[in-house]
């Protein structure tokens, strides 16, 4: 080998792509929990951590094991403050299309509030940490205003519009009653779309809803005397309760849905992508509609 050193250095770059290539394939190949070939039950975890902005991932992951028929249930594992409407209710929607397949149980992580309350509705049963935060069962609407700041550094915008109400909200200006009079109309619609769920699926009078709908957040243990948490235990908790509800008690695997596999250079560029988008989003939201949001997660 010292006398062709050219084909030694071939075979150590071989053998470093070889190490690497091993390296990102698991990185991005199934993250599932199950080693090999397994006789076990199936339960499949779908998380909702962080704010929710977007739903497209988290309902194709819904929607994956509701095609596959190993799966005998499904743990929502939520650590969330909530965020956007939409997104929340789309979430809720595919637990709801999902729960007609398989047994769903929600399992609370540190947080679950707001949107992230929303989303744990949608399924058969609700386990909560003791100290959990819960509840905010309100929604939330907010605008940011220059106007001061721009006249302090003599910086005017002219504005030409078709409608009286096409600039509503307008950083540069403060609202009239009446504008003020409209959003607030709009937040009280969303508002009570929120209640009329949790009063539906938790099945509590609308009353006994709009009492806590104010919000106010609760820990786990508090949440289950108020009725919006069916247990107080931790993911494992859920896990068991999951497969006693699909009728196939005994050993189980949990299940994760499946990740695509990527190159190295995709690997990275997805890693930046995702860590700009989110930092965008984080930025962003608070001026782009009304949430369904913990504020104080902020």
């Amino acid at each position: 080998m010292r006398r062709h050193p050219v084909i030694l250095g071939l075979i150590i770059l071989v053998a470093l792509a070889i190490v690497f290539y091993g390296f990102f394939y698991k990185t991005g190949s199934n993250t599932s929990k199950v080693k090999g070939f397994s006789l076990n039950n199936k339960i499949g975890v779908v998380s909702v951590d962080g704010p929710i902005y977007d739903s497209i991932k988290i309902t194709e992951e819904l929607n994956e094991f509701g095609r596959d028929d190993s799966i005998i249930a499904v743990v929502l594992r939520v650590d969330s403050p909530g965020g956007g409407v939409a997104a929340s209710q789309e979430i809720f929607d595919a637990v709801l299309e999902l729960k007609k397949k398989k047994k769903v149980v929600a399992s609370m992580g540190s947080i679950a509030a707001s949107g992230g309350l929303l989303v744990a509705c949608a399924a058969d049963k609700i386990v909560a940490n003791p100290g959990t935060i819960t509840g905010s069962i309100s929604a939330i609407m907010q605008f940011a205003n220059f106007e001061e700041l721009f006249k302090k550094i003599g910086l005017k915008s002219s504005v030409v519009k078709s409608g009286k109400y096409k600039d509503i909200g307008s950083p540069l200006r403060d609202m009239t009653p009446e504008e003020k009079k409209i959003i607030q109309e709009l937040v009280d619609d969303i508002y009570n779309q929120f209640v009329d769920v949790v009063a539906r699926e938790r099945k509590l009078s609308r009353e006994k809803v709009t009492e806590i709908a104010d919000g106010r957040v609760f820990s786990g243990r508090k949440a289950k005397e108020y009725g919006l948490v069916d247990d107080l235990g931790d993911m494992g908790y859920a896990a068991k309760l999951a497969s006693k509800l699909s009728g196939k008690e005994g050993k189980y695997d949990l299940v994760y849905p499946r990740k695509k596999r990527a190159s190295i250079f995709d690997y990275f560029l997805e890693s930046a992508a995702n860590h700009l988008s989110d930092s965008l989003k984080e930025k962003m939201e608070p001026w782009s509609g009304v949430s369904y949001l913990y504020y104080p997660y902020r």
